[in-house]
């Protein structure tokens, strides 16, 4: 009855107009965003960082959060229609809907995906209202190794969960641990690392960061691949409304899809590309139309982007819970976090109720926003994937260096700007990931701290570690989240390379 209770409250802090206009702006720009390809919400969230630095707290998270929402019904557009996923998450989209799209039926197969983003959107956001009080009331009892231990699991998830290679995950991660000890000592107030600059001793700028691998980096290496030449847009023919056979076979997709993707977002080791690839295997075992998958079946659209959007409700679990980012997109939401002072977490619940249930509540109004947005406005958003790349490139570079100058005006802050920009640059082209360098940063002193505290504690023992029940599981976890997301990429990729080679013949 207490979650009820905190969800109306929560309902009407999000209904307040400009909570309202916060959450509208986050869902077109997340929607315009996926629509885009290569830009994806991590990248628009790390952009808007320092810009929403001095704005009202709870409305810049709930407009993180529509961003968040909103890249996920927008990335299936490009998939569908271009043939092009803007994200990892969307590649099993493309796989089908753009067979329906070339056979004339991509209407159907954005309808689909929007209505099936939108019903896996509304309940995975009432699970993550139930279940995540129930994990406060279990973080509740951490003490400093518990922590520490979590964040082990942290680092761990981020470094297996990203990319295709775990030992370049880990690479990544410390990359991000070694920036994170630049500056003062929080226990001894000697300077690290700083080399006798000034700027250095406050430590490096998560926002400064965030943009310069996100959109620095991103930008330069879609620029150093040269004009490839217009890709082909499926023209949306006929009704974009599905017919009552579309219908019949998409709703079951969705639910099973938002069964699949929810667990598996919140999961430590979990996240949005394996809970697609799952569903797109589940639903080709499950099919009465065995010989449409590979030639446009409706159910290997549905099951997928219902997944899709679960899973990113599913992230916000841990995130809000335990402060355990998951997703590229989650770890720059921890950093906006950060930026207003709040740690997310079971505190977080206790300290400011209304700001965390307010986020939740305004993730129901964001998926109405999103449905009405998507389905009238699919002309609109096409239009977008005519936009001319070195416009809008030049544009996020303009963007990300104003942001900075505002949020910081350094000169010194440019140059780590363009420095970290060419970090990340360099990083994508020898594959990467850069997510773990950001989850470093922000959580390495944070591990730091609670570590000491806890070896203060024990007077150096450090077999305390592995005494508590809690801490002892969770390294548990951490050791299983290296194995586990090896073992379902090879399950759902085999799935997808079968089909491929099964197109291919």
């Amino acid at each position: 009855m207490a979650t009820f209770e905190f969800l109306m409250q929560g309902l009407l802090v999000a209904a307040q107009p400009m909570n309202l206009l916060y959450a509208l702006i986050g869902v077109t720009l997340g929607t315009a965003v996926g629509v885009l390809p290569g830009i994806g919400p991590a990248l628009t969230v790390a952009l808007l960082l320092p810009v929403t630095y001095r704005l009202d707290p709870g409305g810049s998270l709930i407009m993180f959060a529509g961003i968040y929402y909103g890249g996920m019904y927008g990335g299936s557009t490009t998939s569908i229609l271009l043939n092009t996923p803007g994200e990892s998450a969307s590649i099993v989209t493309a796989l089908e809907g753009n067979k329906m799209a070339r056979a004339g039926r991509g209407g159907p197969a954005l309808a689909t995906a929007a209505i099936g983003s939108f019903v896996a959107g509304l309940i995975a956001t009432l699970a993550l209202a139930f279940i995540a009080p129930y994990i406060v009331k279990l973080a509740l009892v951490f003490g400093p190794r518990e922590y520490f231990a979590l964040m082990v699991l942290a680092f761990v998830t981020v470094s297996s969960a990203f990319g295709d290679s775990t030992l370049r995950g880990l690479t990544s991660l410390f990359v991000g641990l070694a920036l994170s000890v630049i500056g003062i000592d929080q226990l001894t107030g000697q300077a690290r690392l700083s080399f006798g600059v000034p700027e250095l001793l406050d430590g490096i700028e998560v926002t400064t960061l965030a943009v310069a691998m996100f959109a620095i980096g991103e930008t330069l290496y879609i620029a150093a691949q040269g004009d490839k030449g217009p890709d082909k847009v499926e023209a949306v023919r006929g009704s974009v409304w599905m017919n009552a056979a579309d219908w019949a076979r998409s709703w079951k997709a969705w639910l099973r899809g938002t069964l699949i993707g929810f667990p598996i977002g919140a999961m430590p080791a979990g996240g949005a590309e394996i809970g697609t690839f799952l569903s797109y295997a589940t639903e080709k075992r499950l099919t009465k139309h065995p010989e449409e998958f590979g030639n446009g079946a409706i159910e290997g659209v549905a099951g997928p982007e219902a997944a899709n959007n679960a899973s990113a409700a599913g992230t916000l679990v841990p995130l809000l819970t335990l402060g355990l980012p998951t997703t590229a997109t989650a770890a720059i939401m921890l950093a906006g976090f950060q930026q207003y002072g709040l740690q997310p977490g079971p505190l977080l619940f206790a300290t400011n109720p209304q700001l965390v249930w307010g986020l939740i509540a305004s993730l129901l109004i964001a998926n109405f926003m999103l449905l009405v947005l998507n389905l009238p406005l699919i002309g609109l958003w096409v239009k977008l994937l005519t936009v001319p790349k070195p416009w809008l490139y030049a544009g996020i570079l303009l963007f990300a260096t104003l942001g900075t100058i505002g949020a910081n005006p350094s000169v010194y802050e440019l140059g780590m700007l363009l420095a970290f920009g060419l970090l990340g640059y360099a990083m994508r082209i020898f594959g990467y990931p850069i997510a773990p360098v950001v989850v470093g940063l922000i959580l390495g002193p944070l591990a730091e701290q609670q570590l000491r505290r806890a070896l203060a504690i024990s007077q150096g023992d450090y077999s305390v570690l592995f005494t508590s029940p809690i801490a002892a599981g969770l390294l548990i976890i951490a050791a299983a989240a290296l194995i586990v997301p090896l073992i379902l990429r090879a399950r759902g990729r085999g799935e997808v390379l079968a089909q491929l080679a099964a197109n291919e013949d």
